[in-house]
């Protein structure tokens, strides 16, 4: 399986992202969104949107392992973040950094949604990160 990144020119370059990704495989893997519940269902990270950020993320990366995938097969994430504003980026950045750090892989540049919600599954949720992957 290959992705291939990209910014291309003639849009704002981010360095969080890309905005494009090409990839080829032959299995599409579509997970459900995942939130910072730990394997018994306990919430990781009450009030700490880094640490909830960070266990959605490895939640992820379990998710697709069970199907034989990565990371690094992601073509293209969506994050739902209760009553997102812009200070709050940092404490996202950091918890993607500690995910990538605790899984010893790169950080993900897959192409990213961002979209602010009132509220998610259950009060003390603070972030659901749902991912599309392509695998051979």
């Amino acid at each position: 399986m290959s992705i291939t990144l990209t910014n291309p020119a003639g849009i704002p370059q981010v360095d969080l992202y890309h905005h494009v990704a090409v990839a080829t495989g032959s299995r599409q893997v579509f997970l459900a969104g995942q939130v910072s519940w730990d394997a018994d269902g306990a919430t990781v990270g009450v009030g700490d949107l880094a640490a909830q950020v960070e266990q959605s993320l490895l939640n992820v990366a379990t998710a697709l392992a069970a199907v034989g995938g990565t990371l690094a097969d992601v073509v293209k994430f969506t994050v739902y973040l209760v009553d997102w504003t812009p200070d709050k980026m940092a404490a996202y950045v950091e918890g993607v950094a500690r995910a990538a750090d605790r899984l010893g892989v790169p950080v993900p540049q897959a192409p990213l949604t961002g979209i602010g919600v009132a509220a998610l599954a259950g009060p003390e949720l603070l972030v659901e990160i749902d991912a599309t992957a392509i695998l051979d």
